[in-house]
C-alpha cells in the first residue's frame, strides 16, 4: 500500500512539473512575440492609423470588424448590423458574419465589452493579447502531445524550441495577425494533443473523457473560426481511416471519433448560416461513407474542372499564389540547419518500419498488445505513434507540393521529432533490430534518450539563443508614409458616400482606416469577389479609357486607386504579375519562339492615364498622388477635352 502511495505521489509530481513547464513555455512564446512585434513596428510609439497599417495583407479587413462591434451602441445591435452590411461591398448587401468568418472578433468584442477591460487596456492590445494568448496554447498543445507520447517533458521542450527557431516555416503570425488560420491552428493543435492522449492505450476513464471532451469542443470551435477546416480535418481522417482499416484501434474509440466529427459538422453547419460547404466537404463523404454522398462529391468537384479555364484571370491569379507554389530549396536548408529534418527521417523511417511490421502481424491475424513494455521495442504498436505516422507523412506529401501546407506540416514535424530522440521505445526498437549483443538495448536507449537531446539542445542554445537575443533587442523600422498619407487623405477629403476602388489588399486597409465602401475584398474563397476584383484590376490592362470607366461605374466606384508597385511590377516569374494575367485573360499575348509578349491596339491603362491627355481625361480626374499611389475620381458627367 505505501508503495503504491509512493507511485502515485511521483506520478503527480511529474504531471504537475511537467505542466508547469508547458505553461511555461507558452507564456513565454507569448511574451517573445509581443516583445518582438513592438520591436519590429514600434507598436506602442505609433499612431492609430499608423498601428493599423501594419496588419498587413487585407488581414486588417477583420480588425475593422472588430472595431465594428466596439464602436456600436450594444453588442446585439453590432451582430444585427454585421449581418445586413451594406457599407462594405458596393451595391451589396452581405451576412459578413458569414462571408468572413467573423466569430473570433465577435467573442473577441464580447470579451472586452464583459471584463471591463475599457479602462484597462486599448483595443488593439487586447486584440492582439488574445492571438498572442492563442499561439501559446498552440506551443503547450505541441509540448503536450510530444510528452505524452515519448513520456518526458524534455521531448515539450525540445519540440517548442524547434517551433520558435523555424517560426518563419512554422506561422504567418509575426506579419498578419487577424488571419483565420492564426486563431483555428492553436485549436487544431489542441484537438492533435487530445486526440493523441484519447488514441493512447496506457490511459485511465477519466482522462480518456476528459480527452473526448476536449477533441470535442476543439473540434468544433476549429472548424467554426476558419472555413479551410473541414479540408484539413479530412486529411487527420484519412489517417485515421488508416488505422481503423488495419484495425489498428479500438472500433469503440473510432466511434467515438467519428460522433464528434459529425456532431461538430452539424453545428457548425447550423451557425454559419447552413454553410453549403459543410454539407458538400470531403470530410463528411469520409465519415458516412455511403455512395451517394460521394457520387454529390465526385460531381462537384468535375463540374468545377471542366467549368475551368486556363486563360480565366481568377483560376491563373489563384494557381500564381505564394501558397500553391512548390517549396523552395531555403526552406529545406533552414529545416537543416536547425537539425530538425535529419532526425525527422530518421525517427520517420523507424517509427514507418515498426508500424509496417505491426500492419503486417494484424494482417497475419496476430492481436495488438496493449500492455507493452520498454524491452518490446515495438514503437509501431503504439496507435498515437500510428495516427502521427501516417498524419505526418499526409500533410508532408502535401507540403512537398504546395508551400502553404508547410505551415500544417512543420509545426508537427518539431513535435513529432522532438518525441522521438526523446523515446526510449524508438531507440530500443532501432537497436532491437540491429541485435546488439555488446551492451544491453534498454540501458544504450536510456542512455541515447537523454544525451541526444541534451547535445542538440546544446547545440541550438549555443547557435540560436544570441539570435534570439539579438532580434529581441534590434529595434526595426517599418514605416511606410505614403500608405499613411494615402489613408489621410481618404478619411479628410472623401465623402462619407465615396465607393473605391483598388487591389483588394490595399482596399482592405482603406475599409479599416477610413470605414468608407469598396468595391472588393482580399477573399480568395468568394468567387464574386474574386471576379469583382478581376474588374478593378483592369486598371493595369490593355484597356481602353472608355472600358475601364464602363467597368468601374458599373460597381458605382467613385475613385479608383492605382499602385505604382502594381503598375510597374517586376518578377522574376513572368506570366504571375497581375498585368501578365490580365493580358492572357484578355486575349493580349502572343506567343513567339516560346516567349511571351504582350500586344493591344490600346496602351496599358495605368500608364496612360498618367500623361493626362484625353480622352481619359475626360473620363478621370487625378485628386491625389505620391511616390505610391495615383487616385483618380470617376467623373459622374463626362466632360470631353481635345
Amino acid at each position: 500500500m505505501a508503495e503504491l502511495r509512493s507511485v502515485m505521489l511521483q506520478s503527480l509530481v511529474k504531471l504537475f512539473f511537467g505542466c508547469l513547464a508547458a505553461v511555461t513555455c507558452g507564456m513565454m512564446y507569448a511574451v517573445y512575440l509581443y516583445t518582438y512585434h513592438e520591436r519590429k513596428f514600434w507598436f506602442s510609439s505609433r499612431q492609430e492609423l499608423e498601428r493599423e497599417i501594419t496588419f498587413q495583407g487585407g488581414s486588417g479587413l477583420y480588425y475593422y470588424y472588430y472595431k465594428h462591434m466596439l464602436t456600436a451602441p450594444s453588442f446585439e445591435r453590432g451582430i444585427y448590423e454585421l449581418m445586413r452590411d451594406n457599407r462594405t461591398v458596393s451595391g451589396q448587401t452581405i451576412n459578413a458574419v458569414e462571408r468572413l468568418s467573423l466569430y473570433p472578433e465577435l467573442i473577441t468584442s464580447l470579451l472586452y465589452r464583459i471584463t471591463g477591460s475599457q479602462d484597462v487596456i486599448e483595443p488593439v492590445y487586447f486584440y492582439i493579447g488574445v492571438v498572442f494568448g492563442l499561439q501559446a496554447v498552440y506551443v503547450t498543445a505541441l509540448f503536450v502531445s510530444s510528452w505524452v507520447m515519448s513520456g518526458t517533458c524534455v521531448a515539450g521542450i525540445l519540440a517548442v524550441a524547434w517551433y520558435v527557431i523555424n517560426r518563419p516555416d512554422t506561422t504567418k503570425v509575426d506579419y498578419a495577425i487577424p488571419l483565420r488560420d492564426n486563431w483555428a491552428l492553436p485549436y487544431f493543435s489542441c484537438q492533435v494533443a487530445a486526440l493523441t492522449g484519447f488514441l493512447s492505450n496506457n490511459i485511465n476513464s477519466a482522462s480518456e473523457m476528459f480527452c473526448y471532451l476536449l477533441m470535442s469542443a476543439t473540434t468544433f470551435t476549429f472548424i467554426l473560426v476558419w472555413e479551410h477546416s473541414h479540408y484539413v480535418l479530412f486529411i487527420q481522417g484519412l489517417a485515421l481511416f488508416l488505422l481503423d482499416s488495419f484495425d489498428l484501434v479500438p472500433s469503440r474509440k473510432m466511434a467515438d471519433i467519428h460522433k464528434v466529427y459529425l456532431s461538430s459538422l452539424f453545428l457548425a453547419y447550423v451557425l454559419q448560416f447552413q454553410n453549403p460547404a459543410l454539407l458538400s466537404s470531403p470530410l463528411l463523404s469520409l465519415l458516412i461513407s455511403s455512395v451517394l454522398a460521394r457520387y454529390f462529391q465526385v460531381e462537384r468537384v468535375s463540374d468545377l474542372l471542366c467549368e475551368t479555364k486556363w486563360q480565366d484571370f481568377v483560376t491563373n491569379r489563384l494557381l500564381c499564389q505564394e501558397c500553391f507554389q512548390t517549396p523552395s530549396q531555403d526552406f529545406f536548408l533552414r529545416l537543416t540547419q536547425a537539425s530538425v529534418l535529419p532526425f525527422y527521417l530518421l525517427v520517420l523511417l523507424i517509427c514507418l518500419i515498426s508500424t509496417l511490421q505491426t500492419i503486417y502481424r494484424r494482417l497475419s491475424g496476430e492481436p495488438m498488445k496493449t500492455n507493452l513494455r520498454l524491452e518490446d521495442g515495438r514503437i509501431g504498436e503504439q496507435p498515437e505513434v500510428i495516427y502521427h505516422v501516417f498524419h505526418t507523412m499526409l500533410f508532408g506529401a502535401l507540403a512537398m507540393v504546395f508551400e502553404g501546407m508547410k505551415y500544417l506540416w512543420t509545426p508537427y514535424v518539431c513535435m513529432f521529432t522532438a518525441f522521438g530522440v526523446c523515446s526510449p521505445e524508438l531507440w530500443v526498437t532501432l537497436f532491437r533490430w540491429l541485435r546488439l549483443k555488446s551492451i544491453h538495448p534498454v540501458v544504450l536507449a536510456l542512455i541515447l534518450s537523454t544525451a541526444v537531446p541534451t547535445i542538440i539542445g546544446f547545440s541550438l542554445w549555443r547557435e540560436y539563443f544570441p539570435r534570439v537575443i539579438a532580434e529581441l533587442s534590434e529595434l526595426q523600422e517599418f514605416y511606410d508614409p505614403d500608405t499613411v498619407e494615402l489613408m489621410n487623405w481618404i478619411k479628410t477629403h472623401a465623402p462619407m458616400a465615396a465607393v473605391f476602388a483598388g487591389s483588394p489588399q490595399l482596399l482592405g486597409s482603406v475599409k479599416l482606416c477610413s470605414g468608407w465602401t469598396v468595391t472588393s475584398l482580399p477573399l480568395y474563397s468568394d468567387i464574386d469577389l474574386l471576379r469583382r476584383s478581376e474588374d478593378t484590376y483592369q486598371v493595369y490592362a490593355m484597356r481602353s479609357a472608355e472600358d475601364v470607366y464602363k467597368i468601374l461605374s458599373l460597381h458605382k466606384t467613385s475613385y479608383v486607386i492605382i499602385e505604382e508597385s502594381l503598375c510597374n511590377e517586376l518578377s522574376h516569374t513572368k506570366g504571375c504579375r497581375i498585368k501578365d494575367l490580365l493580358d492572357i485573360a484578355n486575349s493580349h499575348v502572343v506567343y513567339d519562339k516560346g516567349e511571351m509578349y504582350s500586344f493591344s491596339k490600346h496602351g496599358r491603362f495605368c500608364h496612360e492615364i498618367k500623361m493626362n491627355y484625353s480622352p481619359y481625361t475626360n473620363y478621370f480626374s487625378r485628386v491625389f498622388w505620391n511616390r505610391s499611389y495615383h487616385v483618380y475620381k470617376v467623373n459622374s458627367v463626362i466632360s470631353f477635352q481635345y
